[in-house]
């Protein structure tokens, strides 16, 4: 296989035979002209099947090493059609302190139909162990867990799932496949917000689905086709452009992000920085031996509300925006925006406190957003 800086410049390169077009076009088309009765091209309606987005989807397959891949509209659309693969009574295993979005939607959409779940510590192997039941249909986990950035043992974690017979779904929303391969740690299936380092540009939404194994991957597109919330072609076209210099931002990203967080450790105003790429991180082990990336996001605790109101409303260059992974830097406060659907005690026992600052870095001059930083905590 060529190495994955290749599989990105190239991806989607080759769709279309007639014309030799380098970039894929846009098939902004619902239908398609049928030869005769009976007879397709392969594209009948474009929920179903469309070129623009089959170029992202195998793309995708190739990145992440699986039999396939499914885009849908959003990461959690993607999620959601996702938990449509299971049944009222099946039980999932979920790792505490993720994507507010994804409790949200567990907890408050899909309970009423029956799907029951436990909330494990994230690095708690033997938690996710003892959680499990007859009931049990798979796992669920974030590659890193937003915003507090602790780093699951993957390999572990698929060893405990292969042993119960249940499946192992990762978020791989942080890393992308750039960084971190899942499928080749034992996960059965891999998640992506695409809106996130996979477009890059913060001007599109969408999710990603990759499944190891074939069946599997039947069972989910025709779930995709079922269920219908799929990735438009505009979007899909703007991922695929995104991904052609995904290796060359998260390298700058992350560079950035290492530099950063180690400025805001001899910071008076910040209390802790969490950063998997600092050595002292407690993931920071973790993610050497199962990642070939840091990543680029970090978290950080200031001392007061007075002081989080001052880094707010003082950054210029860093815009105060929800979402990360864009070649923006964005800051946000979880507690009042990702994660403000989870009550104030949950909050606090997830380390999801009332000023904790989540920084997305982008790929500016690191001392331009270290000095932008430095003013507002001045």
């Amino acid at each position: 296989m060529p190495h994955i800086d290749t599989l990105l410049a190239q991806a989607g390169r080759g769709q279309d035979p007639r014309t030799g077009a380098i970039s894929t076009p846009i098939y902004q088309t619902s239908t398609y002209a049928h030869p005769g009765l009976g007879q397709s091209t392969g594209f009948d309606y474009s929920r179903t099947t469309n070129p623009t987005r089959g170029a992202l989807e195998e793309a995708m397959a190739a990145l992440d090493g699986a039999a396939a891949a499914c885009a849908f509209a959003s990461g959690l659309a993607a999620l959601t059609t996702l938990l449509c693969l299971f049944k009222q009574g099946d039980h999932l295993v979920v790792a505490e302190g993720c994507y507010g979005g994804t409790y949200r939607l567990l907890d408050q959409v899909m309970a009423p139909f029956g799907l029951t779940v436990t909330y494990v510590p994230v690095l708690d192997a033997a938690g996710y162990r003892a959680a499990l039941r007859a009931q049990t249909r798979a796992i669920l986990v974030e590659s890193v867990s937003n915003p507090c950035l602790l780093v699951p043992d993957l390999p572990v974690l698929a060893e405990i799932a292969r042993a119960a017979g249940v499946l192992l779904v990762v978020d791989n929303t942080l890393l992308t496949p750039y960084w971190q391969r899942p499928l080749e740690l034992g996960a059965d299936l891999v998640v992506h917000s695409a809106s996130k380092y996979l477009a890059g540009h913060n001007d599109c939404i969408g999710g990603i689905i990759a499944v190891r194994d074939e069946a599997l991957a039947g069972r989910l597109k025709f779930l995709q086709n079922a269920v219908g919330a799929v990735l438009g072609p505009q979007d899909a076209w703007l991922t695929l452009r995104g991904l052609k210099t995904l290796a060359l931002r998260l390298e700058r990203q992350q560079r950035n992000a290492l530099v950063i967080a180690r400025w805001l450790q001899q910071q008076p105003p910040v209390r802790q920085v969490h950063y998997p790429g600092l050595p002292d991180d407690p993931g920071h082990a973790t993610l050497a031996r199962t990642a070939s990336g840091l990543g680029a996001v970090l978290s950080f605790e200031v001392a007061d509300r007075p002081t989080l109101e001052r880094l707010i409303a003082g950054v210029r260059l860093i815009a105060y925006a929800e979402s990360f992974g864009g070649v923006e830097s964005l800051i946000t406060v979880p507690a009042v925006q990702t994660h403000a659907n989870l009550a104030p005690e949950e909050r606090q026992r997830l380390g999801v406190t009332d000023t904790l600052v989540r920084l997305s870095v982008g790929i500016e001059d690191p001392g331009d957003l270290i000095a932008d930083l430095a003013a507002a905590l001045a």
